[in-house]
């Protein structure tokens, strides 16, 4: 049996040794992109905040709270350029669960507060780099997953025949439907003029997005969601003039609380119940939602840092501490647990948002809706933003990325695979659990044959850093190789030596080819001595 070696190398140490050094970004000369981006985010995020607040037996105000405390203030707190924070589906049945167990609402704004105080001592306790050790394979195939989910659980708002909330991405639906019942039951109640809204909107999305529009400068500046706002609102008034029988009626539309002054919304706020602190079931409810909405946001940074096209790192025990922080003040506040969401992260990708100011742009939009304009966003049809939704599913579970991963071979396929049929009909912790164990299956299979460990050589040169990798290179490496690389500070030449290396893991090759991006950016040179080169699958 060969020795194994510490995966922890021994490297020149950064600047601080605690947390990954990252240049800084120039907002303004993104805010062309990142302006329009955050108006798109807007308003996928205003009908699910709501709508996660009703499945939530929660006050409706809560939802929008807490996207507010997500955009305003947890994107700036986070590391992460990209990733939009806000109430999640996930998390709704944790909330109908407690809200019945303590008795109140109020109740479990406490057990809320809590949590994000657990959040914090998870950062600071580097808890973060669990988030690490979830394989590619399963990662884009929960990205495809939620695509895929996107898509099916759209079509009935998309008919207009909707009766779930419009954030319900579990298998099994609060009103007994599933997933698949629930679109057999649509096709046979549609709603006219639903549907025209929703076809129109969509072959507007199509349309905007074709090479043919993209060439023009105007449409490059206006996000073909805001187009689409537009044109539903003027179809459906128009609907109400010529064929008011297939006007959309309220129950499809957005149902913004409509709020006259600041001083109505004082009034409506909930407050923690602190009296549940004396009650032990307070502390399970808190535990609960922390390691639930720490492991979604782990997830969901994970995701978020493929599909950048900048290839840029999440700080994983960051992100916990800035979710903790808005978790404390969401539930100071009365609103919902939140945490980093994929859903509304796709779309302000997809829309070419570049820097934290379209999520935090988002939730400035959000705070304005509350206060200034619920009777004009009240009149968009549902149908019209699950047409950008449609769009956003199949970005995110394109047929290229299926191939692509079958090229890749078994060991990376097969893992992709069962976590989307996985997630589709269980939920997304669960799905991802079962994807991760088939992943695991694979790697200690291989790693019978093989240990693997790799350590660092240091040159004669004081400005060179040789890492010489070993036999047998697997994910688990992962973590250790990706921290390694990002302390390395600005300026070094840094050598990646795989002569000796007869495998390495495809996750440590695409974060090596990531790394390659990002050392030009740092003022480092990267030299690669027989690391095979992988294709960075675009999403």
């Amino acid at each position: 049996m060969p020795q194994v070696a510490s995966s922890t190398p021994h490297v020149v140490p950064p600047t601080s040794p605690t947390e990954v050094q990252i240049p800084p970004t120039n907002y303004l000369k993104t805010l062309s992109k990142d302006i329009p981006s955050g108006l798109v985010v807007f308003l996928v995020a205003l009908p699910l905040c709501l709508g996660i607040s009703l499945a939530s037996n929660a006050p409706l105000l809560s939802g929008i709270i807490t996207g507010i405390v997500g955009g305003v203030v947890v994107s700036w707190l986070s590391g992460s350029q990209l990733s939009v924070s806000g109430p999640a589906a996930g998390l709704t049945a944790i909330m109908i669960m407690a809200i019945s167990t303590l008795g109140s609402f109020e109740a479990v704004l406490t057990a809320t507060v809590i949590a994000g105080v657990l959040q914090l001592i998870l950062g600071f306790a580097k808890a973060g780099i669990i988030g690490m050790y979830f394989p590619t394979s399963v990662i884009r195939g929960m990205l495809a997953a939620i695509g895929v989910i996107l898509i099916l659980k759209q079509i009935p708002h998309f008919l207009g025949a909707d009766s779930d909330y419009f954030e319900d991405l579990d298998f099994l639906q609060f009103n007994g439907q599933n997933t698949f019942t629930a679109i057999g039951a649509a096709l046979t109640s549609i709603n006219v003029g639903a549907a025209i809204i929703g076809i129109t909107s969509l072959l507007i999305l199509i349309a905007w997005g074709s090479k043919a529009l993209r060439r023009l400068s105007f449409v490059r500046m206006i996000p073909g969601a805001l187009i689409v706002v537009i044109v539903s609102i003027a179809i459906n008034q128009l609907l109400g003039v010529v064929a008011p029988e297939l006007k959309v009626q309220a129950a499809h539309l957005v149902n913004l609380p409509v709020i006259s002054s600041f001083s109505d919304v004082v009034g409506i706020l909930r407050f923690p119940d602190w009296s549940a602190l004396s009650n032990s079931s307070t502390y399970v409810v808190a535990i609960t939602i922390a390691i639930v909405a720490s492991l979604e946001t782990l997830l969901s940074v994970e995701a978020v840092d493929k599909l950048d096209p900048h290839k840029r790192h999440t700080p994983q025990n960051r992100e916990l501490k800035a979710q903790g922080v808005g978790n404390l003040i969401s539930g100071m506040i009365g609103g919902l647990p939140l945490t980093a969401v994929i859903v509304r992260s796709s779309a302000n990708i997809d829309a070419g948002g570049q820097t934290k100011v379209s999520a935090f742009f988002h939730g400035l939009l959000l705070l304005a809706s509350l206060l200034f304009l619920a009777d004009f966003l009240n009149e968009i049809p549902l149908s019209a933003l699950a047409a950008v939704l449609l769009m956003v599913g199949f970005k995110l579970t394109k047929p290229a990325l299926y191939t692509s991963q079958w090229r890749l071979g078994l060991a990376q396929f097969l893992p992709f695979i069962v976590t989307i049929v996985a997630i589709l009909f269980t939920d997304l912790l669960k799905g991802v659990c079962i994807g991760l164990a088939v992943g695991v299956f694979y790697i200690l299979k291989a790693n019978l044959e093989s240990a693997y460990f790799y350590h660092h050589e240091p040159s004669q040169d004081p400005d060179t850093v040789h890492i010489k990798l070993s036999e047998h290179v697997s994910f688990l490496n992962k973590a250790s190789i990706v921290t390694t690389l990002d302390r390395i500070p600005a300026g070094k030449h840094v050598i990646l030596d795989g002569t000796e290396s007869s495998y390495i893991d495809y996750d440590v090759l695409e974060a090596i080819q990531n790394y390659r991006i990002t050392a030009a950016e740092r003022d480092i040179k990267l030299e690669l001595r027989d690391i095979p080169e992988v294709s960075l699958i675009a999403h």
